[in-house]
C-alpha cells in the first residue's frame, strides 16, 4: 500500500507507467505504418513490377485489364474526333479490336490509331496524379466510369465477361473490402497501368520483326501517314516510357518526403 508521503507526491512509478502508456498511444503500430503512403507505394510498385516483368499466368491475367484500356482508348478519341463508335470486342488471348466509322483516313484517323497504346500510360499518369493530390476515391470512380463506358460498347460474350469480373473486383474494393484496402488497390492499379502501359510497346515491335503484327496500330499508322511504322514504335515508347516517369516521380514523392 503506498504510503500518505507517495499519495501526495505522487507514485514515481505510477507516473512512468502513464507517460509509458501516452508515449505508446502516439506511437505508430505496424499496421498503420504499413498503411503510410510510402509503404503503400512502393509495395504497390513493387508488385506490378514483378507482375509486368515476370510475365507469364500473371501478366496474362492482369493484361486483360491493359487491354480494356487500351480499346477504350481508341473508342475515346474516335468519338472525340467524330467518328462513329460501333463496337468494342476483347479476347481471350488478351487482343481486342474497335470498329468506328467515319473517313478511313486523314488526322482524325490517325489519332484514333494512335490513342490505343498511348491509353494506358496516360490514364496512369492521370490517376498518379489524384493519388498525389490525395484523391483516392476519385481515382475509384474514373475507373467505374471507364468500365461502364466500355461495357455499353461491348460486342462478345468475352468482352462482357472481363469487364463485368473488372468491375465486381472494384465493387469489392469499393464497398466491400475495408477504408484501409482502397488506397493500396489505387495505387496497385496506377502503378500497373504505368508499367503495364511499356510491355505491350515492347511486345509490338517483337511481334513486328517476327512478321506477326501485319495490321497493327503502327502499321496502321505507317499506311496512314508518311511515317514507317517503326518511328511510330518509337514514339509508342517514348510516350509511355516519359509517362512512366513522371507519373513515377509523383507517386514516390511521400517516399523521398
Amino acid at each position: 500500500m503506498s504510503s500518505p508521503v507517495q499519495l501526495a507526491l505522487g507514485d514515481p512509478a505510477g507516473a512512468g507507467t502513464g507517460a509509458a502508456l501516452r508515449a505508446a498511444a502516439t506511437t505508430p503500430t505496424l499496421l498503420e505504418q504499413a498503411q503510410t503512403p510510402a509503404v503503400i507505394t512502393l509495395v504497390a510498385g513493387g508488385v506490378a513490377l514483378l507482375v509486368v516483368l515476370v510475365g507469364g499466368s500473371p501478366w496474362r491475367l492482369a493484361r486483360n485489364g491493359v487491354t480494356i484500356v487500351h480499346e477504350a482508348g481508341h473508342a475515346l478519341a474516335a468519338v472525340l474526333v467524330g467518328r462513329r463508335l460501333q463496337g468494342i470486342k476483347l479476347h481471350s488471348d488478351t487482343s481486342g479490336v474497335t470498329v468506328s466509322r467515319g473517313k478511313p483516313e486523314g488526322p482524325g484517323m490517325a489519332f484514333t490509331a494512335m490513342a490505343g497504346y498511348l491509353a494506358p500510360s496516360v490514364l496512369g499518369l492521370l490517376f498518379a496524379s489524384l493519388l498525389g493530390a490525395d484523391l483516392v476515391g476519385t481515382v475509384l470512380v474514373l475507373i467505374a466510369l471507364l468500365l461502364l463506358g466500355v461495357l455499353v460498347m461491348i460486342r462478345n460474350a468475352y468482352g462482357v465477361f472481363s469487364v463485368v469480373v473488372s468491375a465486381v473486383v472494384l465493387a469489392l474494393v469499393a464497398f466491400v473490402a475495408p477504408v484501409e484496402v482502397q488506397a493500396p488497390f489505387s495505387y496497385l492499379v496506377t502503378w500497373f497501368l504505368l508499367f503495364g502501359g511499356v510491355r505491350p510497346v515492347v511486345e509490338l515491335q517483337v511481334k513486328r520483326r517476327r512478321g506477326r503484327a501485319r495490321d497493327s496500330d503502327a502499321d496502321q499508322l505507317g499506311r496512314l501517314t508518311a511515317v514507317p511504322p517503326v518511328l511510330w514504335v518509337l514514339v509508342f515508347a517514348v510516350a509511355t516510357v516519359s509517362c512512366l516517369i513522371a507519373g513515377g516521380l509523383w507517386l514516390l514523392e511521400p517516399v523521398a518526403a
